[in-house]
């Protein structure tokens, strides 16, 4: 019992891996990045949505299941039929379908 607390301290010795050369990297933002969010649509799909909101540049801004969808020429509590055209870094653009 004892040997093994000596050879784990050795192993473990000051958080550093003592056999290997190489240290292990922090848990930081840069490496959750890339991971990827999931849409709960894809692009080009269609959805009927209430404008909750506008932008200062006049965008619309609707909400698909919590994921805010910006819409060009829409105005405050429109009901429109949109389709999903370019996803980006938690939000998505979609253009009203006639």
């Amino acid at each position: 019992m004892r040997l093994k607390c000596i050879i784990k301290y050795l192993y473990l010795k000051r958080g550093r891996c003592v056999f290997s050369p190489k240290k292990r990297t922090p848990r930081n933002a840069k490496n959750r990045r890339g991971k990827g969010i999931d849409y709960p649509f894809e692009i080009d799909e269609e959805f009927e949505v209430d404008i909750v909101d506008v932008t200062p540049n006049g965008e619309g801004i609707a909400k698909i299941k919590g994921f805010p969808v910006f819409i060009g020429n829409a105005k405050l509590n429109d009901h429109v039929k949109i389709k999903i055209t370019d996803m980006s870094s938690g939000c998505a653009d979609a253009q009203i379908v006639p």
